[in-house]
């Protein structure tokens, strides 16, 4: 099953660990509710990653607190 979102309205932002430069840049949604939308600065018109809002506060937490079975 697939499901589709419509991100048209999404407000995008870089994140605050992009080096602040147009290279290697993530952008997150932060406007869609149950959803986190990601994808890539250099390609706004590509492919969107859409993860859960859990999963996604679960990936973040792990980062923060240095999770070995996350990369990095």
């Amino acid at each position: 099953m697939k499901d589709t979102f419509d991100l048209s309205a999404a407000a995008w932002r870089k994140s605050s660990y992009s080096d602040g430069g147009d290279n290697n840049c993530v952008e997150v949604a932060d406007s869609c509710p149950g959803i986190v939308p990601v994808r890539d600065s250099k390609v706004p018109d590509g492919r969107v990653l859409v993860f859960g809002s859990s999963p996604w506060m679960s990936f973040l937490m792990g980062l923060k607190d240095g999770d070995p079975h996350l990369p990095g």
